[in-house]
């Protein structure tokens, strides 16, 4: 005999605004914080024109990431009603329609041009590479296993260098590829979240889970945790333009630390941007680090 599901009562049903709201994920939107990174790396935190280009590139990213949220859950809404947190919705719930998601979607694509438009060819360039990066995610990609988590690390490194190109500086290679892999070790916590929850709850994750395992994860999470520390060590021990940088490294080590302890120790890592935006000491740690680096690249 099966066992029926249990019934869980879903919140209230949102108005249309609160609900096309919410379906364009603002929490995400602290990912594309990193495109303030190039203001930090060209030490112009006192120059009134880099802001408004990066922030120009920030909104327009804001705005690219929740056009590919909308398309993404329009495509996925049967299987998220399946799921005991991603049923919650909006496209899910049925409060937001698949059709005026997709023309939400338009709207916030076309958008996201205008605003990278004045900031030059490079900046057009990296915002096609992260709508097809995003597209092919969507499309193929978050299906494949190791390939999924791998796409979500290029978009981050897209990000960062789209923060650079619109305010023209040069950033790193090195920095770069911490970007690719603290990416890559945050996409491999959400995947152990994600099968923590599926197993906690006995219900139907996305299809790519079942190339995962918990001791898999684990294992992959450490080897890019340790590659991250490793690679910014050496980005401090051979940076141009001041190895002072290498007081930094505290706050990279206790910010993995810190996320790994809360990951194990709290099941956490399913929302990455949740653990980003509630945990104190991980808010104070990457607060220390951008002022730390900012003043080291400002007097040097």
């Amino acid at each position: 005999m099966s066992v029926p599901a249990p019934v869980v009562d879903l919140p209230q049903r949102r108005s249309l605004p609160r609900a096309a709201f919410v379906a364009l994920r603002p929490r995400q939107w602290t990912k594309n914080l990193l495109l303030f990174a190039g203001i930090i790396f060209a030490a112009r935190i006192g120059d009134l024109s880099s802001w408004v280009e990066a922030t120009m590139a920030f909104v327009a990213y804001c705005a690219a990431s929740s056009a590919s949220y909308l398309v993404n859950d329009v495509r996925d809404a049967p299987h998220d009603r399946l799921h005991p947190v991603k049923r919650a919705r909006p496209i899910a719930r049925g409060e937001l329609s698949p059709r005026l998601a997709e023309l939400l979607a338009a709207l916030l694509i076309f958008g996201a041009v205008l605003l990278v438009a004045p900031l030059g060819l490079a900046s057009i360039l990296f915002l096609c590479t992260f709508f097809a990066l995003q597209a092919a995610y969507t499309l193929t990609l978050k299906h494949v296993v190791l390939l999924d988590v791998m796409t979500i690390g290029g978009l981050f490194v897209v990000r960062a260098a789209a923060g650079a190109a619109a305010v023209e500086v040069r950033i790193s290679p090195w920095l770069l590829l911490c970007t690719a892999l603290l990416a890559l070790f945050l996409a491999l916590a959400k995947r152990r979240g994600e099968l923590v929850l599926v197993g906690a709850e006995a219900t139907p994750g996305r299809p790519v889970l079942e190339g995962y395992s918990l001791a898999l994860v684990d294992q992959l999470v450490t080897v890019v945790a340790a590659s991250t520390v490793i690679s910014y060590c050496l980005y401090t021990f051979t940076a141009r333009d001041s190895k002072a940088m290498m007081v930094t490294i505290p706050f990279v080590v206790f910010g993995v630390f810190r996320y790994l302890l809360l990951m194990h120790r709290r099941d956490l890592g399913e929302e990455p941007e949740e653990v980003l935006l509630r945990d104190l000491p991980i808010l104070l740690c990457i607060v220390g680090w951008a002022a730390t680096a900012a003043v080291i690249l400002a007097v040097t």
